[in-house]
């Protein structure tokens, strides 16, 4: 079975290294993750907080780890990008400041080690964002674990994905539910168990197979419909060889229905239902962006409490714990890349690799209703470079995810004959007065 061991505490820190460190130098700061270096100068207004290199170190002992036959480092969020050294040896680099991503360590571990992520937040123009009215915070912000299975396992390589896959679709009172799994180094005789639980954790259904690709009924469904019933099953996946349970991963799903209709708005199983909330963006005073769990939980309490509807998760991937509560609590999603207020015709792989995390780590979360291309985009008006980075987003979005629609949020003075505003299917207004 697999162990997920959290990686948080005890980070030596620093931000003043010539080159990467192959020791811990007694003299650096130690600090515990979530951590962000900008917590302070990126809230003073003066807009001039450090954008450079940080650096994170933590030693470790093999042996201290739980016996296992490959090990992931999984980083759930490091602003913007990031390389990964163990025991002086370059294993990854990563760009993108808001997405879980993977990196294997087995080959590179030894009795002894020393882990060293640096992560660099400074201007460029290939990852985006880089224009914004938001302080893009460096650090190792949200939490990093220790990942051990064994050599076959679900899947922890594909852009930071769970390793399974929940589509439900409505028929009649019953919901056939799509489950697709994805195994890593399979071997003949090996299955997969699969079990939906409802929200009671009752066996609604069970079946064992060689397949990683089923269909599971269920008979009449309870719908997930927003905040007034936000119902949620579980789908379970076991790897068995020889009888043994190996590896495991479950997903929370909703099953519902929804579509956008220009005269009567935004429908829910079949009902109207109003969307009025509000956009949210995750960082707190004095912490910059490393929130806590409790920081995300009094979020979603004080947005609940005004009676909002809906949430716009602004202007890129949350933490998967905030869109975890968002369908406990039947808040409707809108979920975007920070791909905004400014086109950088050399960053194209990055919005194509951001939105390829974002979709793929946040497939199962019935919350979500729309994958947000792009935000204000179009201030200086749109080019032919523009034109085509949206139409291939549009497109990905419609190959990878054919139960959502895709959105783009215009700022007022863009016409509304701007071409660029045809791409998607839907098209929301920044409107500013005063």
């Amino acid at each position: 079975m697999r162990t997920v061991l959290n990686f948080n505490s005890k980070w030596a820190f620093t931000k003043l290294c010539d080159a990467v460190p192959t020791a811990i130098d007694k003299k650096w700061c130690f600090v515990n993750l979530p951590h962000s270096w900008n917590a302070i100068d990126g809230q003073d207004g003066d807009n001039d907080y450090y954008r450079g290199d940080g650096y994170y170190a933590k030693s470790f002992n093999k042996t201290d780890l739980p016996e296992a036959d490959r090990y992931y480092l999984e980083i759930r969020g490091a602003n913007s990008s990031a390389d990964v050294y163990l025991n002086g040896k370059q294993l990854a680099h990563h760009d993108g400041g808001y997405s879980t991503w993977r990196v294997d360590l087995t080959d590179a571990m030894e009795l002894v080690n020393l882990l060293v992520i640096v992560v660099n937040n400074a201007a460029n123009d290939r990852v985006y964002p880089q224009m914004a009215d938001f302080t893009f915070y460096g650090g190792l912000y949200r939490d990093v674990n220790l990942i051990c299975v064994k050599e076959s396992h679900f899947d922890l390589d594909y852009y930071g994905g769970p390793g399974i896959k929940v589509t439900p679709v409505i028929a009649g009172k019953d919901a056939n539910v799509e489950v697709e799994t994805f195994v890593t180094n399979g071997k003949a005789g090996q299955s997969i168990r699969y079990t939906v639980y409802d929200k009671e954790e009752n066996v609604v259904a069970s079946t064992e197979t060689a397949d990683t690709d089923i269909t599971i009924t269920i008979p009449n469904v309870h719908l997930w419909h927003g905040r007034r019933d936000p119902y949620l099953y579980c789908c379970e996946a076991e790897l068995i060889e020889g009888g043994e349970v190996i590896d495991n991963v479950c997903t929370r799903f909703g099953c519902r229905t929804f579509k956008v209709d220009p005269e009567n708005g935004f429908i829910l199983n079949g009902e109207e239902y109003p969307l009025r909330g509000v956009s949210r963006h995750q960082d707190r005073w004095q912490k910059g962006n490393a929130l806590s769990p409790a920081d995300h939980k009094e979020d979603i309490e004080l947005i609940y409490e005004v009676g909002a509807t809906t949430i716009r998760l602004a202007h890129y991937q949350h933490d998967q714990y905030f869109y975890d509560l968002c369908d406990e609590y039947g808040l409707v999603i809108w979920a975007e890349i920070p791909y905004i207020s400014k086109h950088m015709p050399t960053a194209r792989e990055n919005t194509i690799s951001q939105m390829t995390e974002l979709i793929t780590q946040n497939y199962n979360h019935p919350s979500i209703v729309v994958w947000g291309l792009s935000n204000e985009i179009g201030i200086g008006g749109s080019d032919d470079d523009l034109l085509e980075n949206h139409r291939i987003l549009n497109d990905m979005c419609h190959e990878m995810d054919k139960t959502r629609l895709t959105t783009i949020a215009a700022v007022s003075m863009c016409k509304i004959d701007d071409p660029y505003l045809q791409i998607p299917d839907l098209v929301s207004y920044n409107h500013y007065f005063g």
